[in-house]
């Protein structure tokens, strides 16, 4: 059950970019679409978090190809909220979809990768595991 401050089941609540190039990535973004960037701490690297010029406020993140995102697509990935990661996994393979990634465990909470049959990838989390921008990237 989702509360006020909670995206609901089947909601796209981020959006990030993993890339072996994530600083060319995170130029172009800035230079096309003029937006800012900070810089995300991670274990042995900074990723980005990319801000509306504006309001400032984060709307995608931009992840270098190291740790827990080595091996993913080099592409947009939407995270939606899903009720079970497990029940999630069951039917997309059910329906020739594929399990890129994981489950992981997280902050007690799982989540995946997963790949539909045309090609396109996406993270599944449970509704009642949500982050901050700061905790995406």
């Amino acid at each position: 059950m989702t509360t006020p401050d909670q995206p609901k089941i089947g909601a796209i609540f981020w959006q990030d970019l993993r890339g072996d190039n994530a600083d060319e990535v995170r130029d172009f973004y800035s230079q096309d679409v003029a937006w800012m960037h900070t810089d995300q701490d991670m274990v042995g690297c900074a990723d980005y978090n990319m801000n509306d010029p504006e309001s400032g406020e984060t709307v995608a993140g931009i992840c270098h190809a190291k740790g827990s995102n080595a091996g993913l697509p080099p592409q947009l990935l939407v995270y939606i909220v899903v009720a079970e990661v497990a029940q999630s996994i069951k039917k997309c393979l059910e329906l020739d979809g594929q399990v890129v990634d994981g489950p992981h465990i997280l902050d007690g909470s799982q989540f995946c990768v997963i790949q539909d049959p045309a090609g396109g990838s996406r993270i599944n989390q449970p509704e009642k595991m949500l982050f901050g921008p700061a905790r995406l990237v």
